[in-house]
């Protein structure tokens, strides 16, 4: 068994942190499966990436670009600058971040206010770079029961 600190930026270890997420475990909020989604940029895990996606997004990933992607990269650094909550059912989030990494073409600083929905007890990143095939009273993408004018759409910048 390797120890290793945790790459998300913690501190702790990573079998203490996003680890356990890696290995089955969901993220308790959406900044803690935003940490443990770079983690798994670091160490390669394109399986995990793709399940912690909306679900209806996931057909539309592109495995092999992530997958080089996050082997040809030196990860460097990456810093959460502001998470926030809105209530409801079900429950969204954004998380603002810096991710910082080096490939062939040099540095690169990287700032996103990710967009997060949590279905059952279950986090997802909805990803801005996969178009949903979604009206505006079509039944949302996360499966929540409710018209995507009424739940997700506000948090979707198509």
């Amino acid at each position: 068994m390797s120890v290793s600190i945790c790459p998300c930026g913690s501190g702790s270890l990573l079998d203490a942190c996003c680890g356990h997420y890696h290995g089955g475990v969901a993220a308790p909020d959406a900044q803690t499966l935003m940490r443990s989604r770079y983690s798994a940029y670091v160490l390669g895990l394109v399986d995990y990436l793709v399940a912690t996606t909306l679900p209806a997004q996931q057909p539309g990933l592109d495995r092999e670009a992530i997958g080089q992607w996050s082997a040809q990269s030196t990860w460097l650094g990456l810093e959460v600058l502001a998470a926030e909550v809105f209530g409801g059912q079900p429950e969204h989030a954004f998380v603002s971040f810096t991710a910082r990494w080096h490939d062939n073409a040099g540095e690169h600083c990287h700032r996103e206010r990710s967009s997060f929905v949590q279905n059952g007890a279950r986090w997802y990143f909805i990803d801005p770079t996969v178009k949903l095939a979604a009206g505006r009273n079509d039944a949302c993408p996360c499966a929540s029961g409710q018209k995507f004018k009424k739940c997700c759409a506000a948090y979707i910048s198509q």
